[in-house]
């Protein structure tokens, strides 16, 4: 029987970071990384982590999962490293978490020397293969990756002390499930386990079962608002036709006036087009997909975090594992298609205390699918109205006076007071305020009341049968669709004698890759092949992710079918 640690409240009097038994080089850079006190996942879990126990965590994004298995696994560490095979395996479901995460453990361990290597799709391979041979003491890794290195043999897990799967339901969501038990099969019997995901389906808990040895089981409870306290993250809905979608979206992000903004876009095509809309609109818009390289990743996550960008239009593969600390808002342009997505996108907001606002933007027939998020996450989203004209006036208005007033508070004004004085011999002082504040107001904000149109409200009708064709992310068939223009197949070299079924190409696809399971068409299994569906425009990136992966455990031949 495990053991189960259900948090309801933080305690008032939260414990230190030095009274968890952490080493002194842990304490320093703990230190200089400003952290003061431990979040409940940390202090709930370091203790067992330390004594070698297995252990299975639930806890939403940005609570402190990382340090919460990073310090233990540094702490353990041994001094004496002069092998080469590494003490740790953390898998992770994106190459952004996994550099992320890899990122935490330089900055935690740096005082150790602990040498951490992140593997993931996308990067040469040749690097990760000399600092595989230089030794190594934690390995960062994405599940299809990890194998690679594996069945190479440059990856050798026979010392390993520690396993973590991170994200364990993201991993699991992508299809990684028959890689991990792979990856596990060459780690050895005696291992420390540790699984971290943020939602508890009940494969995840057939996985815990299967490979955790009496884990300490933690909960961290969402949290509730206290009576007369807004809830940590607000969260809304609003209903709009597709057609009316981005100025609806312009609208309410002029209301809400977010510090910085994710908005979670279906696939590469809609991201582009929407920073392109929102840039017209005024905002500093950034695009980030699968479509760009890491480098370009970066310099825009650079910018945001930089505050030179307040406007980041992402596909859900392309943002995930990603942690803005400035960012106010997440807005979903289209209802996501599994609730376990949704808590992922709305767990980026709302981190260390601090308030969050999600935003859904839905068709009407997607009401439905609002209803079972609800019923899920035990959380209500509101459905509002569009804001009109008149709202978004008179936010415009009260955002101008706010601007005044911080100025009239901290700005020196003398340079400006000849101005004043010279146009009231001549004008009331009043008319003078007057044109003042409308310059400033046309000047500071984006757009004009007088180019706005109404947006149409819409009423909620009952969701029509049927949905587009193509893979979710667990590689579940969707109704079939006609074959559209701008698609080609991709010719798999493994088939249906290898074991390989839909979800493990949509996994191996979508893991590798930015194109998401909705954009994936038609799969054909045969018994020594296998043909998908893709579009034009992703078929190189497909192919190159493919050939440097492996599915099922196996490499296979990848080329456009050539039929």
């Amino acid at each position: 029987m495990s053991s189960t640690h259900v948090l309801p409240d933080p305690p008032a009097e939260p414990s230190a970071f030095t009274d968890l038994g952490l080493r002194p080089e842990l304490l320093a850079a703990l230190a200089t990384l400003g952290y003061e006190e431990p979040t409940p996942i940390q202090r709930e879990a370091i203790p067992p982590l330390l004594t070698g126990r297995d252990l299975l965590g639930q806890a939403a994004t940005g609570t402190g999962k990382t340090a919460a298995f990073a310090l233990p696994l540094l702490q353990r560490m041994p001094d004496d490293r002069a092998g080469h095979d590494p003490f740790a395996l953390v898998l992770v479901p994106t190459r952004e978490l996994a550099v992320q995460v890899s990122e935490a453990f330089h900055r935690y361990g740096k005082d150790l020397g602990a040498r951490v290597l992140p593997i993931y799709g996308g990067q040469p391979i040749g690097r990760q293969l000399r600092a595989l041979d230089g030794g190594i003491d934690v390995v960062v890794a994405t599940p299809g990756r990890a194998l690679d290195h594996i069945a190479r043999g440059t990856l050798r897990l026979g010392n390993l002390a520690t396993v973590v799967l991170d994200e364990a339901d993201e991993m699991l969501d992508m299809g990684f499930a028959e890689d991990i038990e792979a990856i596990l099969e060459h780690t050895p019997e005696q291992r420390q386990t540790v699984l971290f995901s943020a939602t508890m389906p009940a494969r995840i808990d057939g996985m815990a079962r299967a490979h955790l040895t009496d884990p300490v089981r933690i909960l961290i409870a969402r949290e509730q608002p206290v009576a007369g306290e807004a809830p940590r993250v607000r969260q809304s809905a609003y209903l709009v036709a597709r057609a009316h979608k981005p100025a609806a979206l312009g609208r309410v992000l002029d209301v809400e006036s977010p510090t910085a903004a994710i908005v979670f876009c279906r696939s590469r095509e809609e991201v582009d087009r929407l920073t392109e809309t929102m840039n017209g609109r005024g905002y500093r818009a950034e695009a980030l997909h699968g479509g760009m390289s890491q480098e370009q990743r970066d310099r825009v996550m650079g910018r945001l975090r930089a505050g030179t960008a307040d406007l980041l239009v992402a596909t859900d593969v392309a943002a995930r594992g990603l942690d803005v600390e400035q960012l106010s808002h997440v807005v979903n342009f289209d209802v996501p298609s599994a609730p376990e997505s949704y808590v992922h996108r709305i767990g980026r907001v709302g981190r260390a205390g601090r308030e969050g606002v999600a935003i859904t933007l839905a068709e009407p027939r997607e009401h439905r699918m609002l209803k079972t998020i609800e019923r899920v996450t035990g959380q209500r989203i509101t459905i509002d109205k569009i804001p009109t004209v008149a709202d978004l006036r008179t936010r415009r208005l009260e955002l101008t006076q706010a601007a005044l007033r911080e100025s009239l508070l901290e700005d020196d004004l003398d340079p400006f007071r000849v101005i004043v004085e010279t146009l009231s011999d001549e004008f009331d002082l009043m008319e003078v305020a007057l044109a003042a504040v409308k310059l400033a107001h046309e000047a500071t904000l984006p757009g004009s009341d007088e180019a706005e149109e109404e947006i149409p409200q819409v009423a909620v009708r009952p969701p029509r049968e049927g949905r587009p064709g193509g893979y979710d992310s667990r590689g579940e068939r969707r109704p079939s669709r006609p074959r559209t223009a701008g698609t080609t197949q991709v010719f798999i070299g493994v088939g249906r004698r290898a074991g390989v079924r839909p979800q493990d190409l949509v996994g191996a696809i979508t893991g590798e890759t930015g194109v998401r399971g909705r954009d994936i068409g038609s799969i054909e299994i045969a018994d020594r092949f296998s043909l998908v569906e893709v579009p034009v425009a992703v078929v190189d990136e497909v192919i190159a992710g493919l050939r440097g992966s492996t599915i099922k455990g196996r490499k296979a031949t990848v080329r456009r079918d050539r039929r």
